[in-house]
């Protein structure tokens, strides 16, 4: 195991070019990087399984995996050997084509799902695009066409597109850039009367996340989610569930809302299904997918060769027998080992909830505090919304590893008392 660091890591200025330009009159400068993140000052070279390397050799533990996205860990032997053999091969050839490793791929996830057809794209916004759009399809095509709004929840983050920003509501997000496409009806998260209240002649769908992951790890209460499916039963609404990030096991799981025991009619996958390789996927059922015929939905890049290699070995590996098991064990491991660390540290914690391996500690502190000191340590996490860390290991993280995070969460909880 690498060493553990104990210098506080800085936020300065990016390094990379900036070029100088006028701006009503007066001289002002922008990186050659378009300046949209609040970048830590930390240049990744490698990475192994869950350690991450600088440029100059400091070593971090990953508790991030790049957001729920490298699931398996850093240069996995199998997602290796997959991208080089099929490099070596085709990289791209368009959907104007029939592209075998898709066809794989869709068969694989419609075997292990709820789904009978499935689309690809490139992330996890143009999945959940692909949703909006088959669920307004769905009935317009139909001879619907009062049906086009969609109920969203409070909390909510389904990507940074127009439609997307607008599902999710964020005030934060939508700044500037209204105004907010229309469609969409918002209602408290976890509320179930206040969905069926929001129901009218103009509703097309309910779409959820089953573990909302941006607003700081907020899983949905299994009867909520089934009570949303009895709803949208009931009124001829189409169910849409965005596991982008809670799906492809991280909650134990294939995807979450197997807990509840109900079944979505539209689905949205990315993240980890290409273990940091990018690829989305909107799955869905024969009827939710019933209008979406040529010509009326399309990617360049979805579904190509080298994204659907990586994404096949991925579900090799996530569905080969007693890996979600141990998912689960670790997770439960994890979840124990969190709540005694906010039990000792009641200045600095204030709760913990998840699932599996999505884990949030709400802060009594600012957050930002907390993963600052868990970086000077040696340690890599992701804010959360609701003043939360989120505790996002590879699904692959050995004991090891899991003994190092809970030292390193145990010192910088002493730290950040004192």
């Amino acid at each position: 195991m690498p060493p553990l660091l104990f210098s506080k890591q800085v936020r300065v200025k990016p390094a990379f070019f900036v070029i100088p330009f006028m701006c009503r009159g007066q001289a002002m400068s922008i990186s050659t990087v378009m300046p949209t993140y609040a970048r830590t000052n930390l240049v990744f070279e490698s990475g192994d399984g869950s350690w991450l390397t600088t440029q100059d050799g400091r070593q971090f533990l990953d508790f991030g995996s790049g957001i729920a996205v490298t699931a398996l860990g850093h240069t996995h032997p199998r997602l290796l050997e997959a991208l080089t053999i099929q490099a070596k091969k085709l990289w791209h050839c368009s959907n104007l084509y029939r592209i075998q490793g898709q066809e794989q791929l869709a068969d694989r996830l419609v075997s292990a799902t709820f789904a009978e057809t499935v689309f690809f794209c490139n992330s996890g916004a143009e999945a959940v695009e692909c949703s909006i759009k088959m669920a307004r399809r769905f009935h317009q095509g139909s001879g619907k066409s009062a049906r086009s709004q969609i109920i969203t929840a409070t909390g909510a983050f389904h990507g940074r597109t127009l439609a997307t920003i607008s599902a999710g509501g964020n005030k934060n997000h939508l700044d500037g850039f209204g105004p907010a496409v229309e469609g969409f009806r918002h209602v408290a998260f976890g509320d179930l009367g206040e969905a069926r209240a929001a129901v009218s002649d103009q509703t097309a769908a309910v779409l959820v996340e089953p573990v909302q992951g941006e607003s700081g790890i907020q899983p949905a209460d299994y009867d909520y989610l089934r009570g949303l499916r009895d709803m949208t039963n009931e009124h001829g609404l189409l169910l849409i569930f965005d596991e982008v990030q809670c799906g492809m096991g991280r909650t134990g799981k294939l995807f979450a809302h197997e807990w509840a025991g109900v079944e979505p009619d539209i689905m949205s996958a990315a993240k980890a299904l290409g273990g940091g390789f990018p690829i989305g996927a909107c799955l869905a059922t024969g009827k939710a997918a019933t209008n979406m015929v040529a010509g009326t939905h399309g990617s360049t890049f979805g579904g190509n060769p080298l994204g659907c290699a990586v994404a096949n070995v991925v579900l090799d590996v996530i569905l080969e027998e007693g890996f979600l098991d141990r998912v689960n064990e670790i997770g439960e491991k994890l979840m124990a080992a969190s709540v005694d660390l906010v039990a000792r540290h009641p200045s600095v914690f204030e709760t913990v909830r998840g699932k599996g391996l999505m884990i949030g500690l709400k802060c009594k502190i600012p957050n930002t505090d907390v993963i600052e000191c868990l970086m000077g340590n040696g340690m890599l996490t992701v804010v959360g919304g609701d003043n939360v860390v989120r505790l996002l290991p590879a699904l692959t993280i050995g004991e090891k590893e899991i003994n190092a995070a809970l030292k390193i969460l145990e010192q910088s909880a002493a730290q950040l008392e004192m």
